[in-house]
């Protein structure tokens, strides 16, 4: 197999670096974005194995960002799971909607993110 490469991303530097470290201890390559629109170009340039993405970001919501990543056939493939604060029913189910593969809820634990790479793999 090759370079396994995560695309982290999320508005909260703290939620970049706690996610990073968990995925680099894993044995990944992380590639980090801010913003949803900034994951779609990162997306389609570095085309990791998975992403772990935020909803709630200023310019492009997650939701958007899985929806255009999800429809476009440069990035369709790669497995998307939301991390986010937003933790109701509804919330997984309408990420499920917009093409996201898994969902962790804020606060996660280590052993979660590790749980949605082999889920994903």
């Amino acid at each position: 197999m090759g370079i396994k490469k995560a695309l982290v991303v999320d508005d909260s530097i703290t939620e970049l670096k706690n996610i990073k470290a968990i995925l680099t201890d894993a044995g990944y390559v992380v590639v980090t974005a801010s913003s949803g629109k900034e994951s779609l170009e990162k997306a389609k340039s570095e085309q990791p194995s998975i992403i772990f993405l935020d909803i709630v970001m200023p310019e492009m919501d997650g939701y958007e960002a899985c929806r255009t990543l999800s429809q476009d056939s440069s990035t369709k493939q790669i497995p998307i799971v939301f991390v986010s604060s937003k933790s109701q029913k509804a919330d997984r189910i309408w990420g499920q909607l917009q093409g996201a593969k898994g969902y962790v809820a804020k606060p996660y634990t280590a052993d979660q993110i590790i749980e949605q790479l082999k889920a994903a793999a």
